[in-house]
């Protein structure tokens, strides 16, 4: 027999003061609401309950152990109750991690507008350039852009996230430009240190092309990185959300505009299925929605 339906019918029968009432109260026979008790008493080998034709009472071991069921399931109806309202409304914090790329406007407007409509959430988001154990390290969720996703976790694609290569003027008016795949050999790179893009194919009008990118510098910071490449150390390849502003602004120049480097989706990534939380599942499907028309 459940051992959670014996202790609540046990604490129906003391409340009640009889068998019979408890029985009426929970909709189950009398013979039932008896052999819940006895299960219960079974499995303590000890008697709660002084019975008699006429009357019914607790032993002393029985109302030691009443009180102390009472308050586990007082407690556990609270929990329930608190699941309950974070079931129907999002609230309490949301621990989120993603690629420091994510650092940018576009994100940024996202959160807002996440926050604006589920105001009692809080995200703690943690941009980092690594691999994050979503369990080891108590995240709900994760933002992650690759090409093979887990097949440990489960999934959601959310956009596809195309990097640009591109550079500063000074940079490209002192070192040349770049007028076909072929002359990127001779350029220095700014890569990262968290994935391997020391050759990337570039697909244009006239075919796809396997470059090699020779490192002047790497690092794990892609802010870092854009900084650099503005300060005229070399190309690099940066998620398109990270130098829009640059392109437009024209402190940066997209090389080799008529090509295309690598895209891959970006997804939202989490371990379970069953009990997600509201705030999770609101967050993913505001991402999803968000970003589904983006145009990139």
């Amino acid at each position: 027999m459940d051992a959670l339906t014996s202790l609540r019918v046990f604490r129906e029968v003391v409340e009640a003061g009889s068998f019979v009432k408890a029985a009426e109260r929970l909709d189950i026979s009398t013979a039932m609401t008896s052999k819940h008790v006895a299960n219960l008493e079974r499995q303590l080998g000890v008697r709660l309950l002084n019975r008699t034709t006429r009357h019914l009472s607790l032993t002393e071991a029985g109302n030691v152990y009443y009180e102390q069921c009472s308050e586990a399931l007082d407690i556990l109806q609270a929990a329930q109750a608190a699941v309950g309202v974070q079931t129907a409304e999002p609230q309490g914090v949301l621990k989120v991690t993603a690629p420091g790329w994510f650092a940018n406007r576009t994100f940024a407007d996202l959160l807002v507008a996440y926050q604006a409509r589920y105001p009692g959430v809080l995200v703690d988001l943690r941009l980092e350039n690594r691999f994050v154990d979503l369990v080891e390290e108590g995240y709900d969720m994760a933002i992650r852009a690759t090409s093979e996703p887990s097949p440990s976790l489960i999934v959601r694609p959310l956009c596809k996230m195309p990097f640009v290569l591109a550079g500063s003027r000074a940079y490209l008016e002192q070192h040349g430009k770049l007028r076909h795949p072929d002359d990127v050999a001779r350029h220095r790179f700014v890569l990262p240190t968290y994935t391997n893009i020391d050759s990337v194919t570039l697909t244009g009008p006239d075919g796809a092309f396997t470059v090699k990118n020779q490192a002047v510098l790497k690092t794990n910071d892609t802010s870092m990185a854009l900084q650099l490449v503005r300060a005229g150390l070399g190309l690099a390849y940066f998620p398109a959300w990270i130098v829009e502003p640059e392109l437009a602004s024209g402190s940066l120049v997209r090389v080799l505009p008529s090509y295309s480097a690598f895209a891959p989706s970006v997804y939202a990534v989490y371990t379970s299925r069953k009990y997600m939380t509201t705030k999770v599942r609101t967050f993913i499907d505001f991402l999803s929605e968000s970003l589904a028309d983006r145009p990139i």
